[in-house]
């Protein structure tokens, strides 16, 4: 008996001191970009698809400011990815509806280093990945707008890509659009003179006003395709 008191004496404290311990907090959630949200089409306007990574998620909501009234502009629900994810994907992506145009864009996803020393997808899978991609959506009828890819700064990036790389893309991708008959929107020309001002240090993306910019670059070349 003279044991067990201490024992459960300890026991008690042991418990005592587990009940008031604050319960853990759920990691906090981040906001859905409303940028994703489905939007309802208009009746009697076009339908416009945007396609693209994180800078095309950063210019979506502008650019529907800028087509109101003139385009229903819809973009993909994520993150368009590199290229081998749009290939995996693109049939979801562009349903059963009718496209009036589309705008598209991969290349910042697809020449990021990755963990072996490689890129996620060295170019001569960009290239044979955008040949399928473009013969996809060509089958939609739409007016077809390619963006090139945004400049990448130079230094050191989290995740890791090297400056100067982008030419490399951006000029496979011109081969394959110029090829194929499709429209071509200069972001990278048109956002350079610019970048030490909108793009964020060391980073591939771009301040608010940096993508308002894109967004007005972005709307006038859509609205060029819908006068055709």
């Amino acid at each position: 008996m003279k044991l067990l008191i201490p024992a459960l004496t300890f026991l008690f404290v042991l418990l005592s001191a587990t009940a008031q311990q604050p319960a853990p907090t759920a990691k906090a959630k981040r906001p859905p970009n409303p940028a994703m949200d489905p939007i309802q089409d208009v009746a009697g306007l076009p339908r416009v698809l945007l396609i693209g990574d994180s800078i095309s998620i950063g210019y979506t909501l502008p650019v529907r400011k800028l087509l109101e009234g003139k385009a229903n502009v819809h973009r993909i629900p994520t993150n368009g990815g590199p290229t081998k994810n749009g290939v995996a994907n693109i049939a979801k992506w562009l349903g059963t509806s009718k496209w009036d145009v589309i705008h598209f864009n991969w290349g910042i996803h697809d020449l990021k280093y990755m963990p072996d020393g490689k890129r996620q997808v060295e170019p001569a899978d960009y290239e044979a990945n955008l040949r399928s991609l473009v013969a996809a959506l060509k089958k939609t009828g739409a007016k077809l707008i390619w963006a090139t890819t945004t400049p990448i700064p130079e230094g050191e990036l989290n995740p890791p890509r090297k400056f100067g790389q982008v030419k490399e893309y951006n000029d496979i991708a011109a081969r394959v659009m110029t090829e194929n008959g499709v429209a071509i929107d200069d972001l990278n020309a048109h956002i350079t003179p610019q970048l030490a001002t909108m793009q964020n240090p060391r980073d591939v993306h771009y301040t608010s006003a940096g993508s308002d910019y894109l967004a007005k670059q972005v709307a006038e070349e859509i609205g060029k395709a819908l006068a055709k």
